[in-house]
């Protein structure tokens, strides 16, 4: 089984990039959370890997960080919840939130993230909740607490960008590159540049 991958980017996508190694490009699906954090094409990547094997097909689902991965084999666990579902998951909601509303039963956190009804909400909420402390364990940027607060103008820009329907994680990431392009610019001028590079 492949459990990491380390090459050149040939090609990125929100759900998509194409990483060769030793002469062969490998096709890998990646939630919004990784996507943001991909190199410049031609780059060198390192993702850490989860291998699918179905009757028809050998499928590779990258991810940036092993908090990601272990959340992603975690929800694929759950009854009624694909690897596509799952990447949906990491894609609409970050680490830490998702664990908090796991914890709390939080139906109404979890039914935002699109692809998600109330049963499935549910269902996530009944097979996991027990399984939070082993998905934390040694990995405390998984928690809610350590995430940086948000300032109003951040909150007012991020709450823009989710309202026109980009997912949080990937607003958040244009949001912080957008900060570090534009030390104390203003709401209209940190927004327009946040806006070009969640798209």
């Amino acid at each position: 089984m492949i459990g990491h991958l380390r090459g050149a980017l040939l090609e990125k996508h929100s759900h998509l990039a194409i990483v060769e190694a030793g002469g062969v490009g490998y096709e890998v699906f990646i939630p919004v959370s990784t996507y943001t954090r991909l190199p410049e094409l031609g780059a060198e990547v390192k993702l850490r890997i989860h291998t699918h094997v179905r009757e028809d097909a050998l499928l590779l689902y990258g991810f940036s960080t092993l908090e990601e991965k272990i959340i992603f084999e975690k929800l694929i666990t759950v009854s009624g919840i694909g690897a596509k579902v799952a990447l949906g998951v990491l894609s609409g909601i970050s680490a830490g939130d998702l664990l908090s509303a796991l914890g709390s039963g939080d139906v109404a956190m979890l039914t935002r993230i699109p692809g998600i009804g109330k049963k499935t909400a549910e269902r996530m909420i009944v097979e996991l909740k027990d399984k939070i402390d082993s998905m934390a364990a040694g990995l405390p940027s998984l928690t809610a607490s350590t995430s940086t607060p948000l300032n109003a103008l951040d909150q007012d820009v991020l709450s823009a960008l989710v309202n026109l329907g980009s997912p949080r994680p990937a607003a958040e990431a244009a949001l912080k590159k957008a900060k570090s392009e534009n030390a104390g610019a203003d709401f209209e001028t940190l927004f327009r540049r946040a806006l070009q590079l969640v798209r």
